[in-house]
C-alpha cells in the first residue's frame, strides 16, 4: 500500500504558506493591490474545493486521499491565510461605517471566542488525534465533547472569532468581509470537500455522525 505525505512534504508546504502569509503581513501595496489580495485568494478557494473534490471522487484509496487533502488543505491555507493577514494588515485603512459598539464589548468577545477556538483545538487533538489543516490529519473520527454538538466547532469558533475581532475594530466592512467573503469560502471547502474525504476515510461512522450532529450551529446531543 501507498504511503501517506512524509513529515518533509508537510514541513516544506507549512513553510511556504508562512512565507506568504508574512509577506501579505509586511507588503507596501497601492489600495487597489490591497482589496485583490483581501478578496482575490479566498474567492479562489471556490475552484480549489471543487477541483479537489472531483480529485477525491476519481481517486479514491486512501493514500491518494491523503496526498490529495495534503495539497487541498495547504491550498486553502494559503489562500485563506493571505486574505485573512492582509485585511489583519489593513483593517485600520478601510473605509466605511463605524460600529456603535464599545471597543471593549468586542475585547471581551474575542477573549471568548478565542478562548472556545483553542477549545476546539484540544478537542480535535484529544479525541481525533488532529491538529488543524494539513499539519496532522484526525487518525480517529473526533465525535464527542464539543464535536458531539456540531460537526464543525473550530469552522464555527473561529468564524466567532474573526467576527468578534471586526466588533473590536468597530469596523462594519471587517465584519462584512467575514460574513460575505471569508465564511462563504470557508463553509463551501467544509461541505464540497471536507465531509466527503472524511467519508472515504471514516466511512459508515461519520455517515452515522454526519446524520445526527448539524453541521455547524450546535444541538444538545441526543441521549
Amino acid at each position: 500500500m501507498r504511503q501517506g505525505p512524509a513529515f518533509p512534504v508537510k514541513v516544506a508546504l507549512l513553510a511556504f504558506v508562512w512565507v506568504f502569509w508574512w509577506w501579505a503581513l509586511q507588503a507596501r501595496l497601492s489600495a487597489i493591490a490591497d482589496l485583490a489580495v483581501i478578496v482575490g485568494p479566498a474567492l479562489l478557494v471556490f475552484p480549489v474545493a471543487w477541483l479537489g473534490r472531483k480529485m477525491l471522487d476519481r481517486h479514491r484509496d486512501f493514500s491518494g486521499t491523503l496526498w490529495t487533502t495534503l495539497f487541498v488543505q495547504a491550498g486553502l491555507g494559503f489562500l485563506l491565510g493571505v486574505s485573512l493577514t492582509r485585511a489583519l494588515a489593513t483593517h485600520r485603512t478601510w473605509p466605511g461605517w463605524v460600529l456603535p459598539i464599545p471597543s471593549a464589548a468586542g475585547l471581551v468577545l474575542v477573549v471568548i471566542t478565542g478562548a472556545a477556538s483553542v477549545l476546539t483545538i484540544t478537542n480535535l487533538a484529544l479525541k481525533g488525534f488532529g491538529a488543524p489543516f494539513f499539519i496532522a490529519l484526525s487518525r480517529r473520527l473526533a465525535s464527542d465533547w464539543l464535536y458531539a454538538w456540531t460537526r464543525n466547532p473550530m469552522v464555527l469558533a473561529g468564524l466567532a472569532f474573526l467576527l468578534s475581532l471586526g466588533i473590536w475594530f468597530r469596523s462594519a466592512l471587517f465584519v462584512a468581509w467575514v460574513l460575505l467573503v471569508f465564511a462563504p469560502a470557508l463553509l463551501f471547502f467544509v461541505k464540497e470537500y471536507e465531509e466527503r474525504e472524511l467519508e472515504i476515510r471514516f466511512g459508515t461512522s461519520y455517515l452515522a455522525y454526519r446524520s445526527r450532529t448539524p453541521m455547524l450551529f450546535p444541538r444538545k446531543p441526543a441521549r
